[in-house]
């Protein structure tokens, strides 16, 4: 049987919403995040993912809504649902409306768990509203809940003040040469950011994804996605990227080239996407997680601060659920690794699949 919801039964209505504007307006009104806007939906639908967007509504009020992402599991494990910096409500009417979306995916898809990583932290009453609504908190993390967000309604003086001083020197003396700072406005010069991102990646030993996945993020999100970059006589040589609600701007992805480096760019052109966000109307600018590695010792040079949010939630939708969290660690690990992943996912839980069987028989 499927785990009995610990909040008492309430008259909720969950709907479809097929209407970009619509979505993203409820995305943006409840102070969303970008990984919960139409676009981003869109982008993961055209690569391995289903994607459906659902309102929660009491009575003529909408207390939020959640994009579903799902990822196909071997019978009869049927899907994984995951809910990327979602859902999109209120912290207070987090309890009803995270209830009311897994019931909805239960009813609906029969998935063997729905996945939630909020962008609320650690301690908050989102956090409280989760375990309220019988999820529980898991190592399986997807995206990192140590990072570091900047606020934006500081002063460009307070957010310099912030800085180290060597970063500080950095970006000043960026910000007084001949580098030209802006958004990329051309496919041709997105064209440039995708070999400069595959030249750190290959330099820093990282993975990425093939170009169309980028491009498609370009194509789906539009202006919210804007890509910052620093020019040199009209060559970029540095580049943010950036997903961005109407709150919230959340980095994607960075590089510089060998000219870049040389330059320091990357210090002005972190600077740059900073302002660009904050005169974008933006009020938080999170730089998209802490771990010990030289990225993010770069990055923790331009605050004083750190920040955890709450983490990866969990909550069983199915009785295989013990199968699918003993036999299938991996499947979760596609989560973040993609096609490749999902794929070894798939063949190294054959072993849970059969047993899986073996109980549906029984």
């Amino acid at each position: 049987m499927t785990p009995a919801s610990p909040l008492p039964t309430r008259e909720l209505t969950v709907r479809a919403c097929t209407d970009p504007v619509e979505w993203d307006g409820l995305v943006n009104a409840h102070g969303g995040h970008p990984l919960q806007l139409w676009g981003w939906g869109q982008l993961k639908a055209a690569h391995h993912w289903q994607t459906e967007r659902v309102v929660v509504v009491d009575g003529d009020r909408r207390l939020g809504g959640a994009q579903i992402l799902y990822r196909a599991l071997p019978w009869p494990l049927k899907s994984l649902a995951y809910l990327s910096r979602g859902p999109v409500c209120e912290q207070q009417d987090a309890p009803v409306v995270l209830d009311a979306v897994a019931r909805h995916v239960s009813r609906t898809r029969g998935s063997v768990a729905l996945v939630a990583e909020p962008d609320w932290d650690a301690g908050s009453a989102g956090e409280q509203g989760l375990a309220a609504a019988g999820f529980v908190h898991t190592d399986g993390t997807i995206l990192i809940p140590r990072t570091l967000i900047l606020d934006l309604t500081q002063s460009e003086d307070d957010l310099m003040a912030a800085m180290s001083r060597t970063t500080r020197a950095n970006v000043r003396k960026n910000l007084k040469g001949d580098l030209e700072f802006r958004k990329v406005a051309s496919e041709a010069e997105l064209e440039q950011v995708l070999a400069i991102y595959r030249e750190t990646a290959e330099r820093a030993g990282f993975g990425i994804h093939e170009d169309r996945y980028y491009r498609d993020i370009w194509r789906y999100l539009g202006e919210d996605s804007p890509i910052v970059a620093a020019f040199d006589g009209g060559e970029v040589v540095a580049f943010v990227w950036i997903a961005r609600s109407a709150g919230t701007a959340f980095e994607l992805y960075g590089g510089v080239n060998a000219a870049g480096q040389k330059a320091r760019a990357n210090y002005g052109v972190k600077w740059a996407a900073f302002t660009a966000m904050k005169a974008d109307g933006c009020t938080r600018y999170d730089l998209n997680g802490l771990l010990n590695d030289g990225i993010s010792d770069f990055k923790k040079q331009f605050a004083q601060h750190e920040d955890l949010l709450t983490g990866t939630w969990e909550r069983p939708l199915s009785p295989l659920y013990p199968v699918y969290a003993r036999g299938m660690p991996l499947a979760r690990r596609a989560l973040q690794e993609g096609r490749k992943a999902a794929k070894t996912a798939l063949r190294q839980a054959k072993g849970a699949v059969g047993r899986a069987r073996q109980l549906v028989r029984r």
